[in-house]
């Protein structure tokens, strides 16, 4: 049997040379690749990820307009409970958790103070970010109160917009704008 020199180091089994000298590193088109596919990645992932402040506040106001939907619906079943006189658009009240909800045809009027009326039944407040836009509502049967989103990107359209009923016959009503999220 031959004799080993000292200075050479035994080869793994079934390990040639080469694949010895690939395990140093990545060779710069390796790299290169790597690169421009996390490039690619990101130029798609961004744009997705890049507007997701505008879509939750699209839903705060989608769930602020349920809050209010939901109030309404409660009010009214809480004052047909009562027997308050649907037929009168305004002097009649109802109590709601120690709230006295001034209404309209056994819906909430559309009060522009918040406490007062949809605002108060739905409990929505000034310090979460809405204000009273151009419909400053009244209390008068078929009143429009609008509440706006402040930290939104354009208000005027990231709003609500509440009207009482005009007649005992209608029901309130409810409608979003969220192109300005």
């Amino acid at each position: 049997m031959p004799a080993r020199s000292a200075s050479a180091a035994p080869a793994a089994p079934g390990r040639s040379s080469s694949i010895r000298r690939a395990e140093r590193g990545f060779t710069l088109v390796e790299l290169i690749t790597v690169i421009l596919i996390l490039g690619v990645l990101a130029a798609v992932a961004l744009p997705r990820f890049a507007n997701l402040q505008g879509k939750a506040r699209e839903a705060k106001v989608r769930a602020m307009a349920g809050a209010m939907n939901a109030a309404s619906s409660l009010v009214k079943a809480s004052a047909m409970a009562s027997q308050v006189s649907c037929g009168s658009a305004t002097g009649t009240t109802v109590a709601m958790e120690g709230l006295s909800v001034d209404l309209n045809h056994c819906y909430p009027q559309a009060l522009a103070n918040f406490g007062q009326g949809i605002l108060g039944a739905a409990n929505i407040r000034a310090a979460d970010d809405w204000v009273v836009g151009s419909n400053a509502g009244a209390a008068a049967a078929g009143s429009v109160l609008t509440i706006q989103l402040s930290e939104a990107a354009t208000p005027a359209n990231c709003s609500i917009t509440y009207t009482s009923p005009t007649t005992a016959v209608d029901a309130a009503s409810v409608a979003i704008t969220v192109s300005g999220c």
